[in-house]
């Protein structure tokens, strides 16, 4: 009669453990989903894009100076208004490209930090748009400014502007492209936290929960020699899929992510920061000419090549390996040839032969210095895009990995739940 009256009371004790592991497991399995894909979003639409608007926005100020050093050069000659019509329409696109980069970045929900970062920014090139303007008045203002001859008062102006650029809004935008690779960063690392807590819960949790319910099954079928019961058999099942298939889907959704952050985004961000070196270093060759030969911008060129190149003791380490490395060789021959174009511009430029050098410069025939670097740039470009592809590619299969998991815990540890007194319901009624 003892026995007889414990059963029943054992039976619900193990019953209603089970059922509380089952809810337990449901709980904490769809909050850590909820939060997976809360990561995913937020490291592919606001984190990753605040990255490459960084990105874009330290390219588009590196060009700015280079299209003015071309204006100031072309001066009001004939032979030249096709190559200052085109600086000047460029000046005008990399202008609101840099707007545009502020302005998305003071809407996406960046820090109080990088938001005055980029309202400094903003200030400062209204300074340099500003210095810009006062150049060009002042080239206009004399009679003939032949090609390469530059007005002093112009020149005076211009190197305001280069040093305001170069001294000021360039670090500022090196400091946001930091700021954003951090938060990019912490949200990668974030992500792989709640992954390892979600493991986690469904190996402990859910062997717990597999460990009962085979626990209930064996005890239900010796104490009552019955067979074993088909209910109790499901949950068993589907106690064992849940956990199983919420591992493999975490770290498959982590693998694709992980590739498209090595093979896609961080390609894609460290040529972007090569491209606007290499625009910046094109313009030494202009700001060499305008200065009438100062030697720091031999030595600035030198420098930055020296990047583009492979040096190892490059700066940033993003960019090391440089074209070669990140962009293959076709892309590196062609800033090989640039730089032939760029040495013989400074010969030119050495030998008093100043018309020239900027005609070699500005020229856009195969062999002068603009065509040699639009063939680079656009080399470079086909390479940042097809990155940024595979990176797009690498998040959507991510999204689509990680589809519906808010939800399916639930569905599946209800039915676990409804499963668990459908088992034992039958057992209980012989004790009535």
């Amino acid at each position: 009669m003892i026995l007889r009256r414990e059963t029943p009371i054992r039976l619900r004790l193990i019953a209603t453990l089970t059922a509380v592991l089952a809810a337990v497991l449901l709980l904490a399995l769809t909050l850590v989903m909820i939060s997976v894909q809360d990561r995913v979003r937020v490291i592919g639409r606001e984190a990753a894009p605040q990255a490459a608007t960084a990105a874009d926005l330290y390219f588009a100020l590196s060009d700015l100076d280079a299209q003015v050093t071309r204006i100031l050069l072309a001066g009001d000659s004939d032979e030249l208004a096709g190559s200052r019509v085109d600086a000047l329409g460029a000046y005008r696109d990399r202008g609101y490209q840099a707007d545009h980069d502020l302005q998305t970045f003071l809407s996406s929900g960046a820090g109080e930090a990088e938001q005055a970062t980029a309202l400094r920014i903003m200030d400062g090139l209204a300074v340099y748009r500003q210095r810009v303007g006062q150049a060009l008045a002042a080239q206009a203002a004399v009679a003939s400014t032949p090609a390469g001859k530059v007005p002093p008062d112009a020149l005076g102006y211009y190197t305001q502007a280069t040093d305001l650029l170069h001294l000021r809004l360039l670090p500022e935008a090196q400091q946001l492209r930091r700021h954003s690779q951090g938060r990019l960063d912490g949200a990668y690392a974030q992500k792989s936290a709640t992954e390892a807590t979600g493991v986690t819960i469904a190996v402990l949790l859910g062997g717990a929960l597999l460990a009962s319910l085979i626990h209930l099954q064996v005890w239900m079928t010796r104490r009552f020699r019955r067979t074993w019961n088909p209910a109790l058999t499901a949950a068993t099942a589907l106690g064992l899929l849940l956990p199983l298939a919420a591992t493999i889907v975490l770290q498959a959704q982590s693998r694709q992510l992980a590739d498209g952050r090595d093979h896609g985004l961080a390609p894609y961000l460290a040529l972007a920061e090569l491209r606007a070196l290499g625009y910046d270093a094109a313009a030494d060759t202009g700001r060499y000419l305008v200065s009438a030969n100062l030697s720091y911008y031999r030595d600035d060129f030198t420098q930055k090549s020296a990047c583009l190149t492979g040096d190892p003791a490059c700066s940033p380490a993003s960019a090391r390996g440089g074209l070669p490395e990140l962009a293959g060789t076709r892309a590196a021959d062609r800033w090989d040839a640039y730089r032939t174009v760029h040495d013989r511009i400074l010969e030119l430029a050495d030998a008093g032969r100043t018309g020239e050098a900027v005609r070699q410069l500005t020229g856009i025939r195969r062999g002068d210095a603009a065509f040699d670097f639009a063939y680079f740039d656009a080399a470079v470009a086909e390479t940042t895009a097809a990155r940024e592809r595979d990176f797009d590619r690498a998040l959507r299969a991510a999204e689509t990995t990680m589809t519906g998991w808010s939800l399916l815990p639930g569905v599946i540890l209800t039915v676990v739940l409804a499963l668990i007194p459908l088992g034992v319901r039958p057992r209980l009624a012989e004790y009535r």
